[in-house]
């Protein structure tokens, strides 16, 4: 019988007052139920995938939790689970002695334990520890969210997204399947940095407690410095303190940073977010869609995952991707050559198409919603998006052919998401210093998210930044991506929730 059985018709407390009275009397019997250490020989994966070696001759030392418990009278079967999986421990009171098998007794499912034994198959042909020693590490005084499992079918399962995103820990304990994706999560972020690495960047760390925030279109979080007696702000973005080491002679840097956006919560957006900048001197937008191409190929080759399926749609990472001009897809999807158009000529397209807009909306913010309400779902397999308005993008250069009101950005789009900005990154101070001016006329009409004017960084740019191409990349979009998540809370093992 499972010893989870025990519990049923019992209430929380009179559990909590159970597990302490068997502390006590495991103590009474001597034992110490929080141990200082216990040394391991194996993991549980390492036995299983090498028994044929190890079978009735080696002796093996495993620690990890309890998360089953048959009783036989005076023998027992359970499962440890460690960080790699689960293995099958047998118990027998004349193996291990008498008193060690009372503080087995003692046990309950989530008290984590350390067993040395030779490792042998039962009758079933199941791989298992035959215990000669036990060693008790730490005693659950808490019941773990999970009634029964039978056959390898857990049943009322810890399902509930709420508790779990807010006690993770158990979600990692009771659902192996998400530590599956905070592995792969480490392992992006590492083929990244390894990517990067490969081709010359370095990476550098830039402040997270800014002056002055800019670098992307968001309101701050704000908060005090006590030694200066002034406010500062977390960073929204770490592109223009990168600029500054292109400007200082680093010619390819790259930062993977916390970022924070004082914003909503929703499937993609989280207030605290982890984004890789990186920055090329003496490119631009081009070699940057190249670059990021080969970033996710590189990504996708390593992880096996040359093709996925995402919320149904499949993607394939080794055909080439599309670029299109953003008021290319407008007048496909739309239906009409926005680039035509004025403020007032959008907003009243808007009102045709039934979208709702808020008064006092500008031309970027326009284009933007008809963007978002009419092309991004189409862009299904991955798709640079190039050529954006200036008016939205302060910070690149513009475009090469004349076209004085486009920019040279591009955003990656895969399933209907945006992943990837770009530019070809402005390098005129004059310019760059009415761009910003006219992001701070936006602020003083309401606009909150509009870009600051940040005067130390124009001046590092009259000192002469070398064209250069950059690029951000939300890391956690990725890591969806990779690993199947709709929400951003699946892969940040601590997100943002509402109280």
């Amino acid at each position: 019988m499972n010893n989870l059985d025990s519990n049923v018709g019992k209430s929380l407390a009179e559990i909590l007052a159970i597990r302490r009275e068997k502390l006590e009397k495991i103590r009474a019997l001597g034992f110490q139920p929080f141990a200082y250490k216990f040394e391991c020989s194996h993991n549980s994966q390492a036995i299983l995938a090498n028994y044929e070696a190890l079978a009735e001759k080696v002796e093996v030392k495993v620690a990890g939790r309890l998360m089953s418990i048959r009783k036989m009278g005076r023998a027992s079967f359970s499962h440890l689970q460690d960080e790699q999986g689960r293995i099958q421990v047998y118990f027998q009171e004349n193996k291990i002695g008498a008193q060690a098998y009372q503080l087995f007794n003692l046990l309950d499912i989530g008290d984590i334990i350390g067993v040395r034994g030779k490792v042998f198959k039962t009758r079933t042909g199941e791989i298992t520890i035959f215990a000669e020693e036990l060693t008790l590490l730490a005693k659950n005084l808490r019941p773990l969210p999970i009634v029964k499992e039978k056959e390898g079918v857990v049943f009322d399962a810890f399902a509930d997204k709420e508790q779990r995103y807010r006690q993770r820990y158990l979600d990692l304990i009771v659902n192996p399947e998400v530590r599956e994706i905070f592995r792969t999560r480490s392992r992006i972020i590492h083929l990244t940095r390894q990517f990067l690495d490969e081709r010359g960047f370095i990476e550098v760390e830039t402040p997270v407690l800014q002056p002055i925030y800019g670098g992307a279109f968001a309101r701050p979080f704000k908060t005090h410095y006590n030694a200066l007696d002034r406010d500062f702000y977390l960073r929204i973005a770490d592109e223009l303190y990168l600029k500054r080491l292109i400007i200082g002679g680093f010619e390819r840097v790259y930062e993977i940073a916390k970022n924070f956006r004082n914003e909503g919560l929703d499937r993609t957006h989280n207030p605290e977010f982890t984004s890789l900048e990186f920055y090329q001197a003496y490119t631009d937008y081009y070699d940057m869609m190249d670059l990021v191409e080969g970033y996710f190929r590189y990504v996708a080759q390593a992880l096996q995952a040359e093709q996925i399926t995402y919320n149904g749609q499949t993607i394939d990472w080794s055909k080439p991707f599309a670029r299109r001009p953003m008021f290319e897809l407008l007048r496909e999807y739309v239906g009409v050559d926005v680039s035509q158009l004025d403020a007032d000529g959008l907003r009243q397209l808007c009102q045709e198409k039934q979208l709702e807009i808020k008064p006092g909306l500008t031309y970027g913010k326009l284009i933007e919603t008809l963007f978002n309400n009419f092309v991004e779902e189409h862009l299904i397999q991955p798709t640079f998006v190039t050529d954006y308005p200036k008016a939205i993008s302060p910070l690149a250069k513009s475009k090469r052919d004349g076209q004085a009101e486009i920019v040279e950005r591009f955003e990656l789009y895969v399933v209907g998401r945006e992943f990837v900005n770009a530019f070809s990154e402005l390098n005129d101070p004059i310019d760059q210093r009415e761009r910003l001016e006219a992001q701070m006329k936006l602020r003083d009409m309401g606009d909150e998210e509009a870009q600051t004017m940040d005067e130390d960084f124009v001046t590092a740019m009259e000192y002469g930044m070398p064209p250069t191409g950059g690029v951000g990349i939300g890391i956690d979009r990725v890591v969806m991506l990779f690993t199947g998540q709709d929400s951003i809370k699946d892969v940040i093992l601590f997100p943002q929730l509402r109280t």
